[in-house]
């Protein structure tokens, strides 16, 4: 796939990292794309940020300082949907599944390792944005 520029125009995506640099990376790519996006550098700002406005999408890092991406989830799956309990969410690691990431069950739709490719990035949008949300 090919990154196009518009491919996500009108999503909106709350995109969580404590680092700095993979934060802006992320959101200059997806508004190339497009998308709308707020960014959260703690799991405490990004549940500031919902209280705000609801994005489509929550893209989060599983490694962030204090409480970590699974906590955040968790949290924001106790909202109503009204406030944004039933956002797709995609779970970004530095770790693979083999070695302890918890898979499935954990509230993301979708595990991505990082370095993630604008292209791996569009799809998992894509796929996240199609599919019903279990809570």
């Amino acid at each position: 796939m090919t990154v196009l520029e518009g491919e996500l125009r009108g999503t909106h995506v709350l995109v969580v990292d404590d680092d700095a640099d993979n934060r802006e990376m992320l959101a200059m790519t997806l508004e190339h794309c497009g998308a709308r996006v707020t960014t959260a550098g703690s799991a405490a700002e990004a549940l500031t940020a919902l209280e705000k406005e609801r994005p489509q999408v929550l893209v989060s890092d599983i490694g962030l300082p204090g409480e970590d991406g699974f906590s955040l989830l968790r949290k924001v799956r106790a909202l109503s949907a009204s406030h944004g309990g039933n956002i797709p969410a995609i779970a970004l690691t530095g770790r693979s599944h083999e070695d302890g990431a918890p898979v499935g069950g954990d509230g993301f739709q979708v595990h991505l390792s990082k370095p993630v490719t604008p292209e791996e990035m569009l799809a998992a949008i894509a796929r996240v944005l199609e599919a019903p949300v279990r809570r």
